[in-house]
């Protein structure tokens, strides 16, 4: 049996190595999108987006957000975002590079945001969890914590909250757990 597949891959090959280009690599669904979401980007003053590993590399970047407003201000704090080649039918991967006091992420850069998990949908998109990522640093959650001792700090004496921020961003100790400086 003949396999026309292999014959037209075949065929096709031998077409881009006759005309002296290298073949050309597909891109996938996921990527294509990804590609439409970063150019249609829309971001606050506050964020911006860089690669790391170079434009060729889309599927893994960095945002960097410098909040202007709240208890988090002037500091820098920066997530990873790694794209699945299915996107945008299974949400980015998303983690804070940071160590960061806050309610909403973990000590090891774990981030609980709703669209990243259980409300995540196809029709959202990269600025949409660049914003929300943004809103958590002006509007911290102190109802679904992954933090729950800065949660409970949160809730119960929002002023100590402030100074255990200031502290954690200046570079010093909260409790137990050092920070490095953010600001």
């Amino acid at each position: 049996m003949i396999k026309l597949f292999k014959v037209k891959e075949k065929q096709r090959e031998l077409a881009e190595s006759a005309n002296g280009k290298p073949p050309v690599k597909k891109q996938s669904a996921g990527e294509l999108r990804l590609h439409k979401d970063i150019s249609e980007l829309n971001l606050p003053k506050t964020c911006s987006i860089s690669f790391p590993n170079g434009k060729d590399d889309l599927m893994n970047f960095e945002v960097t957000i410098r909040p202007d407003d709240g208890y988090y201000l002037a500091g820098t704090f920066i997530f990873s975002f790694q794209i699945s080649p299915i996107y945008p039918h299974e949400a980015p991967k998303v983690k804070c590079k940071t160590k960061v006091y806050h309610p909403n992420i973990d000590l090891e850069g774990n981030v609980c945001l709703n669209i990243l998990r259980e409300d995540w949908k196809p029709v959202l998109n990269i600025n949409t969890i660049i914003y929300g990522l943004y809103h958590l640093f002006t509007e911290p959650n102190h109802e679904d914590p992954l933090n729950h001792d800065a949660a409970a700090v949160l809730r119960d004496n929002p002023k100590m909250f402030e100074s255990n921020v200031r502290r954690a961003m200046a570079g010093g100790y909260v409790g137990q757990t050092f920070f490095p400086r953010c600001i």
